[in-house]
């Protein structure tokens, strides 16, 4: 028997925008996220990680400007580029699904910005269109502005997460059981394109939507994308065991990494799943030279650009519950917020032996989950990552394609001679590749609805399946 590791899985994680993670790198003249209007950018990228054999790439997303204040400034946003102008990156997917075979294409959708029925619809689409490589990253909202552009408030925390588990009830309806399966005939000797008696409504009636149904498009190769979640709060945690197939944490080092892991397996196996019915995914920058000399050098190059003002931004937890700011001064942990609250989680862990101010936001996240070094020593650290639990990496980048051709060319050899990254990809849809299976295993709580709504299977769509569950 082999000891040689599982293989990592590696995800490209970009926004479709001009600043994303790493702030000011946009004003280097290699980088090519300055134009990131033109599409010929992202399918190049997209061309050059299959190339290099990665997993997929994730797009981040947000509908609003950071900075929970209403009626605060923005500039710094408008100045720095970040998260604005920020295009939509369901559109961007199809045209990636179309000039790409193998790469997964992953995207940030929040329960706030689209009505259930229209998102799957729109994920089934793509999910032909690519032939089975989408996934969604669930996301509940953390931004006022952006629940304000939807003409609402930023609902509490909790709550947020009981509005998601409706959410993704009606969306796992749709795609799991409005469609029997055998129920697309393409019959053209007969005249029937469909069978009627295979194709139901699902009538949904719950707390905030009533959906009849039945979905419009036949099943995608996958029907129910793969699912990403994020969200280290003990909410965000249990909505992850119960319905992620892949989690993105950003944990301090491989120790802290490796309890969150556990506990959320826990939590999954209590809800009747399989704790390898999750993956983990770590969120990653890295500095690679070929001497640690030069590693050192290309950081300071990259310490040149950074734009701490644009990640205070950010990072900018808003305002007290009476409207006025937090000082420089002022503690995270006192810190009361609706907006992410795993975020500052993950900062407060980071920092066990000191108190972090509100003043250290920006010099904490422009280092953050930086890894520099050789490519040898890169991957002694990922070996480390995996050792823990971490099933993959999300890669994020200083500058397109930069960071992403380095890791390819140079890292990726030295993970693949150690086991550590895969030699070629499987064959079939993103799931198949990553769990050997097109459909959701029959542990996910969305099984509970295939045949759920032919005539002889009656059956109330009354509650959610978390509500289900609990009575």
């Amino acid at each position: 028997m082999s000891n040689r590791p599982k293989p990592l899985l590696f995800n490209a994680f970009v926004q479709n925008t001009v600043s994303h993670i790493h702030h000011g790198q946009w004003r280097h003249p290699d980088a090519r996220q300055t134009d990131f209007e033109n599409v010929d950018v992202w399918v190049d990228l997209a061309r050059t990680l299959e190339a290099g054999r990665f997993d997929a790439m994730f797009f981040a997303d947000v509908v609003g400007l950071y900075g929970a204040d209403p009626n605060g400034s923005y500039d710094v946003n408008v100045r720095e580029g970040l998260q604005i102008p920020n295009h939509d990156p369901a559109i961007l997917l199809a045209a990636l699904a179309v000039s790409t075979e193998h790469l997964g294409l992953a995207y940030t959708s929040n329960i706030v910005q689209q009505h259930p029925f229209h998102f799957a619809r729109q994920v089934s689409t793509l999910d032909h269109i690519s032939r089975g490589r989408i996934a969604w990253n669930i996301v509940t909202g953390t931004l006022e502005n952006g629940a304000r552009n939807f003409g609402q408030s930023l609902t509490e925390h909790d709550e947020r997460y009981r509005w998601a588990e409706e959410y993704v009830d009606v969306a796992y309806k749709l795609w799991e059981g409005s469609w029997d399966d055998g129920a697309l005939l393409k019959d053209r000797e007969r005249g029937v394109y469909s069978d009627p008696s295979k194709v139901h409504k699902i009538n949904h009636r719950g707390e905030r939507y009533r959906v009849d149904g039945p979905h419009l498009p036949s099943p995608s190769p996958q029907r129910t994308p793969l699912l990403f979640q994020a969200g280290a709060s003990a909410a965000g945690q249990a909505f992850a065991a119960a319905n992620a197939e892949a989690v993105f944490i950003a944990a301090s080092n491989p120790d802290v990494a490796a309890e969150g892991i556990r506990e959320t397996r826990e939590l999954a196996v209590a809800r009747g799943r399989r704790p390898e019915d999750i993956l983990f995914f770590q969120g990653l920058s890295f500095v690679i030279g070929s001497t640690e000399e030069e590693a050192k050098r290309l950081e300071s190059d990259l310490d040149d650009y950074v734009s701490l003002d644009g990640y205070l931004a950010h990072m900018d937890f808003g305002a007290k519950p009476d409207g006025t700011r937090y000082a420089p001064e002022a503690k995270l942990a006192d810190i009361e917020t609706e907006d992410s609250r795993s975020l500052l989680n993950w900062i407060l862990l980071d920092q066990p032996d000191r108190e972090p101010r509100v003043a250290d936001i920006g010099p904490l996240f422009a280092r953050r989950g930086r890894v520099v070094g050789t490519p040898e020593q890169i991957a002694d650290q990922l070996a480390q990552w995996r050792q823990a639990g971490v099933d993959g990496i999300n890669v994020f980048n200083w500058r397109i394609p930069d960071s992403y051709t380095s890791f390819i060319d140079h890292v990726m050899p030295v993970l693949r001679e150690r086991g550590l990254a895969k030699q070629e990809y499987a064959p079939g849809t993103l799931r198949r590749k990553l769990f050997g299976t097109d459909r959701l295993s029959d542990r996910h709580p969305a099984a509970r609805y295939r045949s759920a709504f032919t005539p002889d299977q009656p059956r109330t769509t009354e509650h959610s399946h978390a509500e289900k569950q609990q009575g």
